[in-house]
């Protein structure tokens, strides 16, 4: 996965996504406090990326 940082006036934004051959997957998008990410917004993305993957083999079949 990769992490892209946006700075606005007032706050740091953040948008977690994988690159796939054919596309982008936006995983999460969120505020950034602190210098670390939340292991909560890790384990959501971890997770919509197994489920994504999940379904695109069931699309293939």
């Amino acid at each position: 996965c990769h992490e892209l940082r946006i700075n606005d006036e007032n706050l740091t934004w953040r948008i977690i996504y994988r690159i796939y051959t054919d596309m982008i997957l936006i995983l999460e998008v969120f505020e950034k406090k602190t210098s670390k990410t939340p292991k909560s917004i890790i384990d959501v993305s971890k997770q919509r990326i197994k489920i994504y993957e999940k379904d695109i083999k069931g699309w293939k079949k």
